[in-house]
């Protein structure tokens, strides 16, 4: 009998690579810039190259592969994309904390200061505090009910995955963002539109002269 891999449908072996290929990429596996060569990937997933080239033409479709003289590359943002990323940031993030202040239910931020509690105790953990950085920001948008603004901000989520490592990783920020993400709930409790969307401007400010700091390092 041959491998699971030799039976199953092309376009199921292409679902799982460009899944294995972008989880990859929003862990930083795959970091922006870094060079691929495609055989080198099938030989990563344990598939044939027919399947891969699908998930790769995907992810180029995509804006997360770029071809720079024909060789494959992760694409990377640079300082004027990165600002653009985070003003649009400011505005969405601030619209569903406003929006979580005015529809959140008792439940849903009794949730939220739940992960705010979380937060606080895996500090010392950067790299899981980073992945319930996603979970914390994932209940603030479902808090805001809004349906076209949780379409729009998980579109936004896609292109941040081309920014690299979280900016959580290094400690001083991490304290800082659950000093802010502090600041965001009580807004919320407080059912203050105004102050909700203040905080979670300040926030992503906070992250942007971050982001771009270390941005200038790397170049």
């Amino acid at each position: 009998m041959g491998d699971f891999a030799d039976v199953q449908p092309a376009g199921s072996l292409a679902a799982q690579a460009y899944a294995s290929l972008r989880g990859a990429i929003e862990a930083g596996e795959l970091r922006p810039g870094m060079r691929l060569r495609e055989e080198d990937l099938a030989v990563r997933m344990q598939m044939s190259r027919t399947p891969l080239r699908e998930a790769v033409r995907r992810l180029e479709a995509e804006g997360f592969f770029a071809r720079e003289s024909r060789t494959l590359v992760v694409a990377s943002l640079d300082h004027q994309a990165v600002s653009e990323l985070y003003a649009m940031r400011e505005v969405l993030e601030g619209t569903a904390a406003a929006f979580a202040a005015r529809h959140a239910s008792d439940s849903e931020i009794v949730a939220l200061r739940d992960l705010l509690a979380i937060e606080a105790d895996l500090l010392a953990r950067p790299q899981e505090l980073a992945r319930h950085n996603e979970r914390f920001h994932s209940a603030l948008y479902g808090a805001a009910h809004n349906r076209y603004l949780l379409k729009t901000l998980n579109a936004l989520r896609d292109a941040r995955a081309l920014l690299g490592p979280s900016t959580l990783l290094d400690p001083v920020r991490a304290a800082q963002a659950h000093a802010e993400h502090e600041a965001l709930v009580s807004a919320i409790e407080a059912h203050s539109p105004a102050a909700a969307d203040e905080a979670a401007r300040l926030h992503i400010r906070s992250a942007r002269r971050e982001r771009l700091r270390r941005l200038v390092q790397t170049n």
